[in-house]
Parts: C-alpha cells; structure tokens; sequence
C-alpha cells in the first residue's frame, strides 16, 4: 500500500491541518515553533514500526483533555488515504465489488487506539425512495386482480392480494426504504402463501416475477458496506506500511567499551539520549555482521592456567580467532567506505574498524589527512551523516523495508553541500521508502519539486496548519518566514542555471514549469532522451515578461535562451514581440505549443493527453452534477474548455487553479503505468526535447 495524502486533527496543535498530499519525498517548512513535529508525529503513531504508544498528557489537547480522556474513542487524530495496490483485486474478490472502487482505501485512528477503514470511491446505496417498490407491488396486484386462475387457485389469489396490500401499507409510513425493509416485505409476502402447494398456474407465475422484481430492489441496495465484510478492514489495516520516527541520532564515540555497549543493549531503561546511540550501535554492529560478545570472545586472551607453559594449541587458537575478528573488521570498514562515498561528496573518507581487548575504535582517514584520526576529532557533520547513515543503510533494508520514513530537522550540523547530499540520499532511498522530513534550510527543498514542499504556520486561532500554498501564513506574503527557504531554494535554481552550466528554457508560469518537469523525467525513465546537461525551465509569470527575463539570461551567453511561448493570442503576441526585438536574428529560438500539441491555439496543458488532464481535474473538484471527461473534446485547446465547464457547473476558479492542476497531473503521470502514454504522445515529447537540446 502507498500513501497517498494523511489529515492530522485534534492532536496537540493541531485542530485541523487540512489534507496532505504524499509523493515519493516531501517537505515540510515552518518556522520554530509551528508545530511541524506535530504533523509527524501522529502519522507515526498511525502504524509505528516500533514505540509509537499514544501519549495522553502529551498528545491531547490541552483545551480538550477532559472531554478527551472521558470518551478517546471518539476523537479521530490521524486520517491517512492509501492506494490499495496489489490488495485492490482481493479485497474486490471478497466484497464482490468492482476493483476500481477498492483501490483506494481510508484508515482513521482515534485516541482508543481503534481502527475505522473505508472506501471513497465504493458509493454504497444504503436507501431508496419507497415510490419505487409501492410501484412494483401495486403494479402487481392491479395485474393480479384482473387474472381469472384456476378454480383451486381462488384462494392463493385471495392471500397474495391481501400479503401485496399489507406490504404496501406499511410503506405508507415510511420515508424511505433500506435494504431490510424490502428483505421484510420479500418475506411477507413468501411467509403468507408458503401453505399453498404449487400448480404452475397463471398466478403463480406473475406471484414468482413479483417475488423476483422485489429481489432486485433488494439487490441494488447494499446490506454491508466493504469494510464490514469479514476479514477486509483487518486486511487493510495489516497491508499498511509501517511509520518510523527519526527525530535524534545519536553520535558514535570513536572509542566503545564493549561491556558497556552489551549491557545498554539489554537494557529497557535507558533515557532518550541513551536510547539514540544504542540504536546507532545497534545498526553499527548489525552492518559489521559482529554482535559486541563475538567481538569479545574473538578477542578474549590465553587463558593463564599456572602452568610453566601454555599449551600451544590454545595459543595458536587464541591467534586465529584474533586474525579473525581483524579480517572481519577490516572488511566491514572497506565495504562501508565504498559506500558511503556513494553518498557522501565531501571527501575521499577511508574508516577503519579496530578492537583491542574490551574497546572497539573508529578510524577516519582522507587523501588530504592520511594519517588515521579517531572519529570523535572529525567535524560534527561527518559525526552526524555517518550515524545517519548507518541507521539507514541497516533499518531500512530490514525491518523498515517498504516503511514510511518521518525525519524531524535531519542534517541541522551539516555544511549546505553536505545537506545537498542528503537531499540525494533522500532520493536515493525513496525507491523503497516514501519520506517526509521537516526543514528550515534551502539546501533541502528542489526548486525543481515544489509541489513536493508544504508550509507549515499558525493560524489565526493558533492552531497548526499546512498548506500547498507556499505563501500562507504572512500577514505580507513577501515577508520573511518559512518562505525565506523556498525564495531561497529557487535563488539557487536560478543561479545554477547561469553558473552551472543548465540550459534555460523560459517559460510563462509556474505551471508550465511542472508539467515539463514532468514530461522531462518521463522521458529520461523511458530512456528517450538522455541529457548531456540539465534543462530548467525559469517562468516568466505571463507571457509579457518573457522579453525581460530573456534579457536577464542572455547575459550569460552570447546566444539569447530558448523560449517557450504557448500558441494563444497573448503567447502569439509575446513572440513577434521577441522574434522583432532581441531574437531578430534567432527566431528559431521562439517555440510555441502549437508545433508539438498539433492544436492551434494550444498551451502547455495541451501537451499531454486531454482525457489525462481531464482525469486530474474532475479529480479535482469531485461531486458534480457532469465530470468534464464527459463534455471533453479532443483535439480543441483544453483550458477554455476546462473554464467552461467550471463555469457550467457554478465553480469559482481560484487564481492558482492552473497551478494545482499541473501539480496533480505531475504528480500522476510520474506514478503512472508505463503504458498511460501512447507512442504517439512520447514521440511528440521527444521531439520538443530533441528540438530544445539542439537549438
């Protein structure tokens, strides 16, 4: 199961935090104090891998702890949706239900501890208007009433016309029907004619279609929702994945005594600081494949028997056991040294495992200072990012395998390039991890993965809140803030694609940015483009301004940046604009939508398919009379027709509509088959690509 989006409510300064939505890696910004870990914590304690217990003088709030404590069960902290995946096709086989109802399955946890599981997309009618079965049963008397029958059928008739007009007059109090109801009214009507032996006449035929008729009222009329099916709630809440909290590593001393070590790891009382190097000790051993009693015995000595001479078999073991643990150890430190410098770019580090008797050391040494230093002499930093490592590198291949990863502020003591390392270490493990962190630092958002970013503030009311919107939470959306880290985020984009040597495409807005992102790793993951350089795309926030930020760019270069202009009036006018200005004598460097849309008057929406951008947007605004997929017409430009149809339906599109949008298809496309996209859709992607990296 993969999650998809999680809602935090009630739950210390949380009154509400709205829907998260989940990706591969995600986020979260806020200032001191904004209640970011408040967030993490109760997804942890949805399915913690370990600990995770709730907490009642911590977790409830504080104005609600009473009422809390009186009655947990009925106060829900945590919602968290899921996609089903491989689990889809059973639970639909145990329901009997469409697999396209089961994939996408809820989960809320209450304070009790208790699970309640549902399904969004599983509409079940519980309900119908009593019009329609009083129809079928007045129907039928009226045709019965007017049948003859056999002679010895006089009184069936009799007690069919009376069992159809009791059932009918205890509709004449209700306002609706449910599927018990028509059950009673099935049996009712069975129940008065079951002395009556059958003939095979006219009227116990039409009594038989009666009789049937009810039973498909009934039949469309769900009697058990899906997460009352024996066995699916408990299905679902096995299949979820498991949450693991990171909040303290604890830092390894370069020298171990290892009694100590052994005693700590038996222990169940240790305080919080101790706990943490436990566990880095814990992992460390794990990855030398030695747990710290080996170590010992390995390195246990002649045992003095007061003899004048020791038995020299006894020695010779004593030897080979040592050599043993020696070459055990040396090989542990070249394996961690090969890969952690997959990860680490700061330097050349070699480590070094050494045991003497009861201590256990850590070695460090690098091409710039080959000369071996213990560990604890190294920066703070390199301490931090080993741990780290460590616990990762172990944890995650085990037991939390498949786990969803919660950092709380990894990296505070890090250099910014390091913290950019762990951005791709982040990267690197979410091919098996989903993970969420929170941060203040620049160096560990992607400029590039906004949509991947939520800001956490205070409210009005005080309450904890997190936003897509990036600008939330200011009084003055320019001021200072959690923001400071995006602006700062995207400062460096811009900078890298000046000095970095990234090739620029300049864009109107935001918007376009996220779907050629999109459309850019689709086609390097289908291995259709294989870029010598990075392409960013720097929007220009309206087709006006295309001219001025070109003009930024081109100081750069002695060529003028490409441009990518969508094929509306404004995108035409921007580019006779540029084609008569700066770009007069490199016109080609204008591109417009029109030429890999194949749709005149298209924009950048118009790239990918429309029945894809159609999807994302009834998904968007769920529970209208029509879904724009119905209204769609292939091959006309797609955004005044998606504002048409918003406006049919009586919706307000707010002024970042386009960019949610475009975030929501990004994040689709980039977990969809690889079939979603046909060959004809790929090879105009690969030639817009082709054309941007050639020009």
């Amino acid at each position: 199961m993969r999650l998809t989006g999680f809602r935090v409510t009630n739950f210390r300064s949380v009154v509400d935090s709205g829907w998260i939505t989940a990706s591969a890696v995600n986020a979260l910004i806020g200032v001191n104090e904004s209640g970011k870990s408040n967030l993490l914590l109760p997804l942890w304690k949805l399915n913690p891998a370990r600990d995770g217990d709730i907490q009642p003088t911590s977790d409830y709030p504080k104005t609600q702890y009473a009422s809390i404590k009186d009655d947990p069960t009925s106060v829900v902290f945590i919602e968290a949706e899921f996609l089903a995946e491989k689990l889809g096709a059973e639970i639909a086989e145990l329901t009997g239900r469409p697999v396209t109802e089961m994939e996408r399955c809820r989960v809320t946890r209450s304070f009790s501890g208790d699970y309640c599981v549902s399904f969004p997309d599983c509409k079940v009618v519980r309900t119908s208007e009593p019009s329609v079965l009083r129809s079928t049963l007045e129907n039928a008397r009226r045709e019965l009433d007017g049948m003859a029958g056999r002679r010895n059928e006089v009184a069936f008739k009799a007690a069919l016309l009376r069992a159809i007009d009791d059932a009918i007059a205890t509709l004449e109090t209700k306002d609706h029907v449910t599927f018990e109801a028509v059950s009673e009214v099935s049996d009712q009507i069975i129940n008065a004619l079951s002395t009556f032996t059958d003939h095979g006449g006219s009227l116990r035929q039409r009594y038989t279609e009666l009789i049937e008729e009810v039973e498909e009222i009934k039949a469309g009329l769900d009697s058990t929702p899906p997460e009352d099916v024996d066995g699916v709630s408990d299905l679902i809440i096995r299949g979820m994945p498991k949450f693991v909290y990171y909040s303290n590593y604890g830092n390894l001393d370069s020298e171990i005594y290892l009694p100590h070590v052994v005693e700590n790891l038996g222990s169940r009382k240790l305080g919080s600081r101790e706990e943490a190097r436990a566990r880095t000790l814990r992992t460390l051993f794990s990855f030398v494949r030695l747990k710290p009693e080996e170590i010992l015995e390995l390195g246990q000595e002649v045992e003095m028997t007061g003899k004048a001479t020791t038995d020299e078999a006894e020695i010779a073991r004593v030897a080979t056991r040592k050599r043993e643990r020696t070459i055990l150890l040396h090989s542990a430190g070249a394996d961690l040294t090969r890969k952690f410098a997959q990860w680490w770019k700061q330097g050349d580090y070699v480590f070094d495992f050494q045991a003497d008797g009861d201590h256990f050391r850590i070695w460090v040494s690098d091409s710039r200072r080959p000369a071996k230093v213990e560990l604890e002499d190294r920066s703070t930093g390199l301490q931090w990012f080993l741990c780290f490592y460590l616990v990762f590198l172990v944890e995650s291949e085990g037991a939390h395998s498949g786990a969803v990863l919660l950092l709380d502020e990894p990296g505070l003591s890090l250099h910014p390039l390091a913290q950019r390392d762990l951005f791709k270490f982040f990267e690197g493990l979410s091919a098996t991890n989903q993970i969420f962190y929170t941060t203040h630092s620049p160096f560990l958002v992607d400029a590039d993965m906004l949509d991947q970013v939520r800001k956490v503030y205070v409210a009005e009311d005080g309450s904890t809140k997190a936003s897509a919107d990036l600008r939330r939470g200011n009084a003055d959306p320019r001021g200072a803030g959690a923001a400071y880290a995006i602006h700062s985020a995207l400062n460096m984009s811009v900078s890298e694609s000046l000095l970095l040597g990234c090739l620029p495409v300049i864009v109107e807005g935001p918007s376009d940015q996220h779907y050629l992102t999109a459309i850019k790793l689709l086609l390097i993951s289908q291995k259709r483009i294989t870029p010598r350089r990075d392409i960013v795309f720097p929007p220009s926030h309206g087709a006006a301004n295309a001219r001025a930020i070109s003009s930024i760019l081109a100081g750069r270069d002695e060529d003028v940046p490409l441009v990518l202009l969508d094929g509306d009036a404004a995108g035409r006018k921007a580019a006779r604009e540029l084609q008569n200005g700066a770009y007069q004598s490199s016109k080609e460097r204008v591109l417009s939508t029109d030429t890999y849309s194949e749709i005149d008057g298209s924009e950048v929406e118009d790239l990918f398919p429309a029945a894809f951008v159609a999807n994302a947007l009834d998904r968007m605004y769920r529970g209208r009379t029509s879904d724009f997929a119905d209204v769609l017409r292939p091959g006309e430009p797609i955004v005044p027709q998606m504002e048409a149809w918003a406006k049919e339906q009586g919706i307000k599109l707010d002024p970042g509509w386009k960019v949610e949008l475009s975030k929501l298809v990004k994040s689709r496309s980039l977990v969809a088959q690889p079939d979603t996209f046909d060959e004809a859709c790929l090879a105009r992607w690969e030639k817009l690509f082709v054309n941007l990296f050639g020009n």
